[in-house]
């Protein structure tokens, strides 16, 4: 009696079907470096992206190429037209069988969400996959720049880059000579997990004109105890809203219950649009506007931070 083949995985021969094909396909292509040091070839002509990040979504839209995104994440929601795309999951665990299905001739992916695991599996399955590392500010203008030169949109990109660095240079002259404020910026609020000083929010909280209270650079996301933070004496304390918008109310019995922290003695704990500071993409400026209101409110600046 002959030995019984074992089923094969649900969905496994579509993938290894794209596969070959995407091997097969020949391309007129040339070879652009991206943020991760490597080389990466791309195809002449239109391309089919998928964009595994809200940023790389909005990047691509701000540069006129939204039709050519098959593809964005289940968080990509800016701007509307994003969210009529084909989803393929989450930035840290995508599914892999819905994006060899859309069959991307480029994958976006950014060290600011995307593990490099990911990255590596993408490209086992033989996909190009394209890295950028927004992790400051000058990272985030370099995204945008690159990636005008993967989409063949540099003059649009360099008009993007020229308009955020003139409305935050614009910030800066409002904030300058002004006392800067302790501030410490909770991307979650409940545990407390704040933006470190190896962090681009850490440049948009300065260039605010703030001084952010966690300095170190190990880690750029750190959970801090309250103890921590009792000693580390906020002024202004500041908690990223999410899309379900989760944070906490000013006032709350959990705040009140360290009065010794300044900001809280103050009432100076106040929730700000989490998506323009913590997406590395063409909105930042905004979020270095929205900041700038909260950190320092007395100062007058454009009506784009809304």
């Amino acid at each position: 009696m002959g030995a019984t083949a074992k089923p094969m995985k649900p969905g496994w021969p579509i993938l290894l079907g794209f596969c070959f094909l995407l091997q097969a396909i020949p391309v007129q292509a040339a070879t652009i470096p991206d943020m991760l040091g490597r080389p990466v070839t791309i195809p002449d002509g239109p391309l089919r992206l998928v964009s595994l990040a809200p940023s790389l979504t909005e990047i691509v839209f701000a540069l006129g190429r939204g039709d050519w995104l098959a593809g964005v994440t289940d968080f990509c929601d800016y701007p509307p037209a994003a969210r009529s795309k084909p989803r393929v999951g989450g930035p840290v665990m995508p599914n892999l069988e819905r994006i060899l299905a859309l069959r991307p001739s480029l994958v976006l992916t950014t060290g600011e969400g995307n593990p490099l695991e990911t990255v590596a599996r993408l490209e086992q399955l033989g996909l190009r996959v394209f890295g950028v590392r927004p992790g400051s500010y000058t990272g985030v203008q370099a995204s945008i720049e690159v990636l005008g030169h993967v989409l063949r949109e540099e003059a649009g990109a360099a008009r993007l880059v020229q308009d955020i660095q003139g409305r935050v240079a614009a910030v800066r002259r409002r904030v300058a000579g002004r006392p800067r404020p302790r501030v410490l910026f909770l991307v979650w609020a409940d545990p407390l997990i704040a933006a470190g000083a190896a962090t681009f929010v850490h440049d948009l909280i300065d260039m605010a004109g703030g001084d952010n209270i966690v300095r170190e650079r190990t880690v750029p996301y750190p959970r801090l105890s309250w103890e921590e933070v009792v000693g580390r004496a906020p002024e202004v304390i500041l908690v990223a809203s999410h899309r379900d918008g989760a944070a906490p109310l000013p006032n709350g019995a959990a705040w009140n219950a360290w009065r010794s922290i300044p900001a809280v003695r103050s009432g100076r704990i106040l929730a700000v649009h989490g998506d323009t500071i913590l997406r590395p993409g063409p909105r930042v400026v905004e979020g270095v506007e929205r900041l700038a209101r909260a950190i320092h409110p007395e100062t007058v600046l454009p009506e784009d931070a809304r």
